[in-house]
């Protein structure tokens, strides 16, 4: 049985991302006093009073798009709806009602829902009382609440825990596999998504920087639960134009950190450039799992041949050679099964773990092969062990870790990758000296 839902619903800027956050108890959606800034559905799992729950925020009701995406956020906000349990239907008690209310209201009316009225933005004792003029919208008394003072939020969790009651209590299925999208403006992130899940989760746009949010889409794939990060495309620091960019380059950031394999979506049509090395360089610097998703393969010249290109990307993206490579076009789903394949085959090798004699003896051919040394002394490895996965992480007791330096570091990982059978992930190696 599927957890229950909990979709949060308003006109712009009354202060759904900031309920959101305030209820998940960290930042998941992006808060900005623009208006319009979520867009699509944006989801995370919380525990309200013992009882776990998905909590989804949706963009503003009515919102007019300065991309002209009006319409797809409506979509992704009545999709919310249609999948809710419970409403939490958000006004702002220091305007009253508004137009847009009204509209809202009487949209939830069309369905059979449980709907708790909201007033935030209730920041002072004296504005509590002006709660009582929302019940003219039909959903009964509203909750005066501040989401980013926390003022009655232990009302609001009981409310919901209430109208939740006649539902059995579940525990959440752990994903199998997290999945981070990411790439560069309009690289295809959301329509490769959306492809695979088989329905508009995220709004695809040849709108550049249509995603802003980091979107987790669940799916089910031979059987188990996998998570999409969607990601807001990246692009150079200094042609950020507003906060709402760099928020979304954190977010983007973020889910390479907490992803355990990433698709590092590529544009075919363009040349790579330096944001392309940038994301290169992150995922390098936290180990991750990846896999070069060559988009738009297409629209490419009709001349391109794989496997020049494939040594264009060896000569760009030289930190990437190790990451298998797989040609897509996601607007038809063309090899898309393809790279959920290879997805699970690198989770696996990065979830590997190596028995303590194969281990060593792949450090004593590394060893024998003497590579390195200085007028400092002569780098001696005497043994190995395995600390972590996802990464693979050895720890090497060493004579002297100052000796061991990148050439070392760079043959090591290429002999273990081949001796351990690894040859698609990131080995991530530490130095301790024996003492």
């Amino acid at each position: 049985m599927a957890l229950p839902v909990v979709t949060i619903v308003g006109r712009p800027n009354v202060g759904k991302s900031s309920l959101l956050n305030s209820l998940a108890g960290e930042m998941i959606s992006i808060v900005e006093s623009t208006a319009g800034v979520t867009r699509d559905r944006v989801s995370t799992l919380v525990e309200l009073n013992g009882r776990y729950v998905e909590l989804v925020d949706t963009g503003g009701y009515g919102i007019v798009d300065e991309g002209e995406l009006t319409r797809h956020v409506e979509e992704q906000i009545n999709n919310a709806v249609a999948m809710a349990d419970v409403v939490l239907f958000v006004v702002d008690i220091r305007d009253g009602i508004m137009p847009l209310d009204q509209d809202i209201a009487q949209m939830l009316r069309k369905h059979d829902l449980d709907v708790i009225l909201v007033a935030n933005k209730a920041d002072s004792p004296k504005q509590l009382g002006s709660a009582g003029e929302f019940q003219r919208l039909g959903f009964g008394e509203a909750i005066p609440i501040s989401a980013t003072n926390f003022v009655n939020r232990a009302e609001l969790l009981e409310k919901v825990s209430d109208n939740l009651s006649h539902m059995p209590v579940e525990l959440p299925k752990r994903e199998r596999v997290r999945i981070a999208v990411v790439g560069k403006r309009n690289a295809g992130k959301s329509t490769f998504i959306n492809s695979v899940v088989g329905e508009t989760r995220v709004i695809a746009s040849d709108i550049p920087g249509t995603t802003r949010d980091a979107v987790d889409v669940i799916f089910d794939y031979k059987g188990e639960k996998f998570c999409l990060i969607d990601t807001a495309g990246v692009r150079k620091k200094r042609k950020m134009s507003n906060s709402i960019e760099y928020y979304s380059y954190t977010r983007a950031a973020r889910s390479i950190k907490r992803a355990d394999v990433v698709l590092f979506m590529v544009d075919s049509t363009l040349p790579l450039s330096q944001p392309d090395k940038k994301l290169a360089a992150m995922i390098n610097e936290e180990y991750k799992a990846c896999i070069l998703v060559i988009n738009k393969w297409d629209l490419a010249n009709d001349a391109a041949d794989p496997d020049d290109y494939l040594d264009y990307v060896d000569k760009m993206l030289p930190g990437m050679r190790h990451c298998p490579i797989a040609f897509t076009t996601a607007t038809t789903g063309e090899n898309l099964e393809n790279v959920l394949h290879l997805t699970t085959e690198v989770f696996q090798q990065a979830s590997t773990e190596v028995p303590t004699p194969k281990l060593n003896k792949a450090i004593e051919t590394i060893s024998e092969a003497r590579i390195g040394g200085s007028k400092r002394g002569i780098p001696k490895i005497y043994y190995a062990t395995q600390v972590a996965v996802r990464p693979v992480s050895l720890l090497l007791f060493v004579n002297d870790p100052g000796l061991f330096n990148n050439t070392f570091k760079r043959f090591a990982i290429n002999k273990l990758r081949e001796m351990l059978d690894l040859e698609e992930v990131p080995i991530r190696l530490m130095f301790r000296r024996r003492h």
